[in-house]
């Protein structure tokens, strides 16, 4: 009995076993994605049907130690087996009590699908994913997701992605299938900007079970930051503060990548001859708590570009500070502090300059 056992389990695997490690440096291309067979993992629902033997056929449902109860045999782990795999080792195994164990292994109600979101995305964590599903970038409506989940339906899941995403080297990264220890995992590069400029669904495979999904940060906000803030994958509205020498000073709600010069006009402009606008900060708060503070010189007829105009992002603040002839009439006035809720903004701009 131990001898067929192992026999079966060589059979079994060997498919598997001729299937090369692959290194976490190991890229694929997109495409060998899509081609990947379902591996089972426990909460899958099986149906075993034996054609000579039907009163042993029925449902076997995965556990979460991944066997399943088989009839006659036991308790047998299927987990990380590919339904070939699976159809094989079951087959080997009740070969053994039947003289024709000619079967059928299917899934008939798949497992929820758990994938991790890293790196640049609104809200990263692990998303449990169906075959309907409703996904909503920050800001964004409610978009009504159904069939298979991809890699587009979990970004949104996950709120969208940051201004800083790299969408030129999206990773994601797959289990192999088989039961070894350590398990085998193979990934592959994704350029999701060749999905949502020219329409290239290989770039936007089928999720599995444990995938996880990887977008790292770019050096450089694309030059296409302003084009991507009107796709779903992107949040849609912002909030920012804009204080100082404008005439409409608050917080203003803007599009997503909308750029400094135009949250200055939102705000209602710079005052004529109070604004400097060759004196215009900008405080950003960054996702590790940090602030930066930077000055620009803004133009009106400039467009966007990191350099000159940046695209703003959600809780950035804007202060437009005074002219010189303002702050000699302020001085004569004893005008010097602002009012309001806008004191804790001024304050977070002082602290800064401070420092």
């Amino acid at each position: 009995m131990p001898l067929l056992r192992s026999l079966a389990l060589s059979l079994a695997f060997g498919w598997a076993a001729a299937v090369p490690a692959l290194s976490a440096e190991t890229m694929l291309s997109p495409e060998p994605l899509q081609e990947d067979v379902y591996i089972i993992g426990p909460g899958d629902v099986l149906d075993l049907k034996l054609f000579d033997a039907a009163e042993l056929s029925g449902p076997l449902e995965v556990l979460n130690d991944g066997s399943v109860p088989l009839p006659l045999v036991g308790s047998v782990r299927l987990s990380g087996l590919t339904l070939q795999q699976a159809t094989v080792w079951v087959q080997q195994l009740m070969g053994e009590e039947l003289l024709r164990p000619d079967l059928q292994l299917r899934v008939v109600k798949p497992r929820p699908i758990r994938v991790a979101l890293v790196g640049q995305v609104e809200r990263p964590g692990i998303y449990s994913l169906t075959p309907s599903e409703t996904g909503q970038t920050e800001g964004g409506p409610a978009i009504r997701l159904s069939g298979l989940p991809t890699v587009v339906d979990a970004i949104q899941k996950a709120g969208g992605i940051t201004q800083q995403a790299n969408l030129r080297g999206v990773v994601l990264q797959r289990r192999l299938p088989g039961m070894d220890k350590p398990l085998g995992y193979k990934q592959a590069e994704l350029d999701l900007l060749d999905l949502v400029l020219e329409g290239n669904q290989s770039q936007n495979p089928f999720l599995f079970d444990g995938d996880t999904i990887r977008i790292t940060q770019a050096e450089e906000t694309p030059k296409e930051a302003v084009e991507l803030a009107a796709v779903n994958l992107s949040p849609q509205v912002i909030t920012v503060n804009v204080i100082g020498e404008v005439e409409n000073p608050g917080r203003v709600e803007l599009q997503a990548n909308t750029p400094l010069v135009q949250a200055v006009l939102a705000a209602g402009g710079p005052k004529n001859w109070r604004a400097s606008t060759g004196n215009v900060e900008l405080v950003r708060i960054n996702r590790n708590g940090s602030a930066t503070l930077k000055k620009f010189k803004i133009d009106l007829d400039e467009g966007a570009s990191n350099e000159k105009n940046p695209p703003l992002r959600d809780g950035d603040s804007v202060k437009v500070n005074r002219s010189t002839l303002a702050r000699a009439s302020d001085a004569i006035n004893a005008v010097s502090q602002p009012i309001g809720g806008l004191v804790q903004i001024w304050t977070l701009f002082r602290l800064i300059n401070t420092n």
